[in-house]
């Protein structure tokens, strides 16, 4: 009788080994829009997209395929939303997930030409007698401070008062 022949088994990959790989696949790939409607145009700026209806001009955010302020079907195309707009409301935020930083300071802006936006605000003391509704703001677009369990970095936005 023969000996039946059986090819080598593969080397265990080891997991660190193969967690480096994913993180240097991740970081070739650039950052991840973190929410659908945050763009990252190739050799471009990054910025916010909404929903413009055809019918009645109202913006949204996200897509949909009927206009909630009029009732248009089919009427909504992708539109760039303004980099600049004014605080509508805040709350400061002093409890929070394990890992985040508290206090911060969670906003919804409404942005010139249309469109309202949440976000954190940076780059102002998360106190009361420093900030104020309809106070000038600017979204400005950074690498987010974590990344994923693959190494994934994501691309995230913020606003801050405008100088």
């Amino acid at each position: 009788m023969f000996a039946r022949m059986h090819a080598p088994a593969p080397l265990p990959v080891e997991p660190t080994r193969k967690v480096s790989i994913m993180a240097e696949e991740a970081a070739a790939q650039g950052p991840r829009p973190v929410v659908s409607y945050l763009k990252l145009p190739d050799g471009g700026d990054p910025y916010l997209e909404g929903q413009k209806c055809g019918g009645c001009g109202a913006i949204f955010l996200g897509e949909r395929g009927t206009c909630s302020s009029c009732g248009a079907s089919d009427r909504l195309e992708p539109t760039r939303l303004s980099n600049q707009g004014e605080l509508y409301v805040y709350s400061i935020v002093h409890r929070s997930f394990p890992g985040i930083e508290v206090p911060y300071v969670s906003a919804i802006v409404d942005l010139d030409g249309g469109g309202t936006v949440k976000g954190n605000l940076i780059d102002v003391e998360p106190e009361p007698e420093k900030i104020r509704m309809g106070m000038p703001v600017e979204v400005v677009y950074k690498v987010a401070p974590r990344k994923d369990a693959e190494g994934n970095e994501y691309m995230t936005y913020y606003f801050k008062p405008r100088s």
